[in-house]
């Protein structure tokens, strides 16, 4: 069915538990956009392959971040959810744009730069070409727009440069996406160093808040967040833990951080860190519960992503096709 929206392409690696910061930082944003735009929701599994994953955990984590998206609000039946690797034209593109990229423009990548330091020299090649992969995940779908962290801006530059220089290249075939930054993107930060973006990977368990915690660890969390010595509630750079946790309070209640720190006005921070402890366990109960039903549902799942693979493959491989015969492949028959 045409349609004159914008399309919007997205995706969550299933590579480790979703975090609160993944939640208020993008799908809270996604639901937003279901209505406005035509939207691309994926689970990115090949993605998370870029390291060893155990095949069990990662079957799980691929239906359970599923299962979050829809209880977030994204609508299956508004918006196009499906598992990355049941479309075999990301695949496939990815390999046509790794023909025409460059050692030079992946060796400069931040991400590789950072991850390789881990692996000395048996650094996965995944690693090194992934985000080739990425920017075939993007341009299969004609998208418009890609809603990104700043640690993905990097990764965007590089799907545009490879769109443009195959359209140089083979005559017009992509559109060049553009980032999508949300009116107002809640950014949420490690909760025991508050200069880095709260992650899934970190080690120390405490620095980050799951969707599924339970209300005990969140409220255990919380508590041992890092704040300062000041202790007066206030909104300022010189209290980056303190302001993370006003913007929590504030990406879930859609107050301004003024309305919050005039709310903690003469409190101590241990009344603060309480309030926000249960502000999230209000907010994430519901959605636990909904994910919980959803994964137990297993059928009415798996109908989801097999109505949506279908949709995605057949929006795919229109671009694929055209790909194959501008750079000269014979048409399969």
């Amino acid at each position: 069915m045409e349609n004159n929206k914008k399309i919007i392409f997205s995706g969550i690696q299933p590579s480790g538990n979703l975090t609160l910061g993944n939640y208020l930082g993008a799908l809270k944003n996604w639901v937003k956009l279901q209505d406005e735009y035509d939207c691309f929701f994926c689970v990115v599994d090949l993605h998370a392959i870029t390291v060893k994953q155990v095949p069990a955990d990662l079957r799980k984590r691929t239906l359970e971040v599923l299962a979050i998206y829809m209880a977030a609000g994204i609508d299956p039946d508004k918006n196009t959810l499906f598992i990355q690797s049941h479309v075999p034209a990301h695949s496939e593109a990815a390999w046509l744009l790794t023909c025409n990229s460059y050692m030079g423009e992946l060796s400069r990548m931040t991400q590789f730069k950072d991850k390789s330091q881990k692996h000395g020299e048996s650094i996965p090649v995944g690693l090194f070409t992934y985000p080739v992969l990425m920017a075939a995940d993007i341009l299969l779908y004609n998208t418009d727009l890609v809603p990104v962290g700043s640690d993905q801006k990097q990764h965007l530059e590089l799907a545009r440069d490879l769109a443009s220089r195959f359209n140089n290249s083979y005559s017009p075939t992509f559109k060049v996406p553009d980032p999508y930054i949300p009116p107002v993107g809640a950014r949420i930060m490690n909760l025991q160093e508050p200069a880095k973006k709260m992650s899934k990977s970190d080690e120390n368990q405490n620095s980050y808040i799951l969707i599924m915690d339970s209300p005990e660890i969140i409220r255990k969390k919380i508590a041992r967040a890092v704040t300062d010595s000041i202790g007066v509630v206030n909104y300022t750079d010189e209290q980056p833990g303190v302001k993370n946790l006003i913007n929590i309070i504030c990406a879930i209640k859609g107050y301004t951080p003024e309305e919050v720190v005039e709310m903690y006005k003469n409190k101590g921070y241990a009344d603060f860190k309480k309030d926000v402890a249960e502000i999230i366990v209000e907010e994430l109960t519901p959605l636990q519960e909904k994910v919980n039903s959803i994964l137990k549902n297993k059928k009415d799942l798996e109908e989801v992503y097999k109505k949506g693979a279908e949709k995605a493959n057949y929006a795919a491989l229109k671009i694929l096709r055209k790909m194959q015969k501008k750079i000269g492949l014979i048409p399969r028959a």
